[in-house]
């Protein structure tokens, strides 16, 4: 019957890969910009009231800053067209993006805790009513921040938001521990916080980093309904059965798919492309946009099969 992978229309192959949304590129070029300047005032206002606490804080969102700046470089060069040395596209880039943040969420979350453990066992007097106001403020940028992200899907601005998310929380955690400082005298209430929201921060990262690993290690996207597309993929007039389906996604949005069919003894010629347009109409359902078939007779030796 042929090896039929329909060169001669190119939408075939790339269908609905050149989607291109710019406004996560606007967001996380916002978001980076934000916390830089987030970061200069905390650095005054460290300056200002001589407190430690700030002026770590204010370099800590400095190699925020910079974290955010590479994930924004990362999701502009995912935006790339296809070329000769990457045949499926950039996507896999902003993938990298998420990997990258998932790894410096990661590492502040450790850093975070190692703080928060040594100051239970020595607390040490704070300025409650500089912490409730500077809380606030942080909250508020950080908020702005993640609005702007909500929603997302893809997995480097998911990392993103949950970054600000551990941002504001942490940012709670120090308005609320003002509060109480402000009446009783309970230093180690912030630590003991700071590390509950550590330890949820780190399980979100995991969840991330596995949704992650997964793609690159091109594990089929968890949601598609191998039996639902089986039933309606034999009752398509002509085809008899299928094989060798592989299935992957570029970016957890994007999914890839090749398949062989076995179609029945004495068709027309004419036949097969309709069939192959009906292959590609039930793939849109499942989310697929990216479909490559090949085109078996009953008795022939399918040498690449796996």
């Amino acid at each position: 019957m042929g090896h039929d992978h329909k060169h001669s229309h190119p939408a075939d192959h790339h269908h609905g890969m050149h989607r291109h949304d710019h406004s996560s590129e606007k967001n996380l070029a916002f978001v980076t910009i934000l916390n830089f300047v987030f970061a200069v005032i905390e650095l005054i206002g460290g300056v200002m009231t001589n407190s430690v606490a700030i002026l770590s804080d204010a370099l800590h969102d400095f190699g925020d800053s910079l974290s955010l700046g590479i994930s924004y470089y990362l999701q502009r060069l995912s935006k790339k067209k296809r070329d000769a040395s990457y045949t499926y596209g950039y996507r896999r880039f902003s993938l990298l993006g998420g990997l990258f943040m998932s790894a410096v969420l990661a590492l502040g979350s450790i850093y975070v805790c190692t703080e928060a453990i040594a100051r239970l066992y020595a607390p040490e007097p704070a300025n409650a009513q500089g912490m409730l106001y500077f809380a606030i403020f942080g909250i508020l940028v950080n908020g702005l921040a993640a609005l702007r992200l909500r929603g997302s899907h893809g997995h480097n601005e998911k990392a993103v938001f949950l970054h600000f998310l551990e941002d504001i929380l942490g940012w709670v955690a120090v308005g609320i521990s003002g509060i109480v400082m402000m009446f009783i005298e309970v230093p180690w209430l912030d630590p003991a916080l700071s590390l509950a929201i550590a330890f949820w921060v780190m399980w979100n990262v995991f969840r991330n980093l596995k949704s992650v690993l997964q793609i690159f290690l091109q594990q089929s996207p968890a949601e598609f309904d191998r039996a639902n597309f089986n039933n309606q993929l034999i009752e398509i007039p002509g085809v008899q059965s299928y094989h060798d389906l592989h299935l992957w996604s570029l970016d957890g949005e994007n999914h890839i798919m090749t398949l062989h069919l076995v179609l029945e003894n004495n068709l027309e010629f004419g036949v097969h492309s309709g069939i192959k347009r009906n292959v590609r109409s039930i793939a849109e359902k499942f989310g697929i946009h990216h479909v490559t078939i090949e085109l078996e007779a009953q008795n022939e030796d399918c040498v690449s099969c796996d």
